[in-house]
This record gives C-alpha cells, structure tokens and sequence, in this order.
C-alpha cells in the first residue's frame, strides 16, 4: 500500500471530515507507532504503521465491499432529499466515499453491491462485458413459451434499440381468482432503466414483485435478511475483479 496524509487516512477509515478529524489531532487523540502526533499532514504507511483514536486502533483499508439485501422502499443511492438510502442501511464506521454499484428500483429489493472500488464498478456497469444479472420474479398473467421467445429475441421496450437477449425460465404458475401469478426467473445482460418491467408490460403483464439474486459472479447470501449486509469475502471479490480478465 502507499503512503497518505493522517487526516486523509482517518478520513477515509470513516471517522469524519478532514476538519473533524483534524480536531482529533489538535487534541492530542491520535497516536502513531506509540507517539502522540500533533499534524494532520504526517505521513502514515497503510500497510504498516499502527494507528489510534482515544486508545482505539483504526483499520484502515483502501477499498470496502459489502453485499446488501437491499429492501424495497429504500433508494440506491449514495444521497436522497426525501427517502432512505441503501448507505444508510451500513451502520458501522465506513469510508465517506462508498456507493452502491447499479441500481435497483426503489420497490425492488435484492442483491447490491457497494464499494468505493469504481475500477470493479466500471468493469460490472461496462455494456460491453454484458455481466450477467439474475432475478426472480412475480408476474400477473400466465408465461407461455411465446413470452421466454420474445425475451430470447429482444423486446421493444420503447428504445432506440430492442433489449439485448434475455433467458425466461418458467418456475411456476398459480390461477388465482383474478387469472394467474407466475413466478419467473430472468437473467439479462443490460441495466435499462426499468427494464424487467418494462418488458412485461410488452407482453401486456405486469411484475408485482421483484428480487435480484445474482450480479456475475456475486449471489445474494441467503442468511442475509432485508436490510442486512455484511462483507464480501476475499474469494468473491476475486472472482469479481477476474470477470473477463
């Protein structure tokens, strides 16, 4: 790792602005390597030297991952002037400068990745790698066969172009008093604004409830309940980072 300011490093470890954490230094709360420091501009090797805070070490790591079980009603962004945001949701000390990797609809919930690595970011939102994003599905009306070959072909779902190939994999139909509710799975290689529903509503249904349950290689941990989240493992990030290496 490389070498960086103390405020930065505390800054970025998720104990406040520079100037808050500035006001640790100015009252002699931060001690480096057993010596009680004074300037904010002191440089600390990440990967070495030992830092604390009132007598608390500060782990400090340049990139964060967590995977979310991203709850319907929240938004996924990093800021909202009137809703809650999948930021929010991580509680713990976290660098300032995470964010939630794609989006997912404020009333669909599921898998989210959020970092602050906008290198991996990149790599997953990129059209080109065409990373493909697993969901399940509940729909109004009844899936045929000429449904999953109109998602295999491409829909118009009122852009310039038609959606890129999708996979609809049939789990189950009910007939309720109203019709049917099928229950669907859908893996698409795109993140169109709205686009899952917007193509059913081409084939004249409608999705009553949606679930993201796997981005490339990440799957949704099944232990995690709405709303909760924990860190991804050195093993999924690897795999990660090695999509179309």
């Amino acid at each position: 790792m490389s070498s960086i300011r103390l405020d930065k490093y505390l800054a970025d470890a998720g104990l406040g602005t520079r100037s808050q954490v500035k006001e640790y230094i100015k009252k002699n709360k931060v001690v480096v390597n057993g010596v009680t420091v004074r300037k904010p501009d002191i440089k600390i090797q990440t990967d070495k030297d030992e830092v604390l805070v009132e007598g608390k070490l500060v782990s400090y790591a340049e990139f964060e991952y967590y995977m979310l079980h991203k709850p319907a009603g929240v938004v996924s962004a990093t800021k909202d002037d009137k809703d809650k945001t999948v930021i929010e949701l991580i509680k713990e000390d976290k660098r300032r400068d995470i964010f939630p990797v794609g989006r997912l609809d404020k009333d669909t919930e599921g898998l989210l990745l959020i970092t602050n690595d906008g290198v991996l970011a990149n790599s997953l939102l990129a059209p080109g790698k065409h990373v493909d994003k697993t969901y399940f599905a509940r729909v109004s009306g009844k899936v045929t066969e000429d449904v999953v070959t109109r998602f295999k072909e491409g829909i118009d779902i009122g852009d310039d172009t038609l959606t890129k190939p999708a996979k609809l994999s049939i789990i189950n139909i009910e007939e309720i008093e109203t019709g049917f509710i099928s229950e669907v799975e859908i893996i698409i290689t795109e993140g169109r604004y709205h686009q899952i529903k917007r193509m059913f509503k081409a084939c004249d249904m409608e999705v009553k409830y949606l679930k993201r349950i796997s981005m490339g290689s990440l799957i949704l941990d099944e232990k995690l309940g709405c709303g909760e989240y924990r860190s991804l493992t050195k093993e999924e990030i690897e795999q990660l980072k090695n999509i179309h290496k």
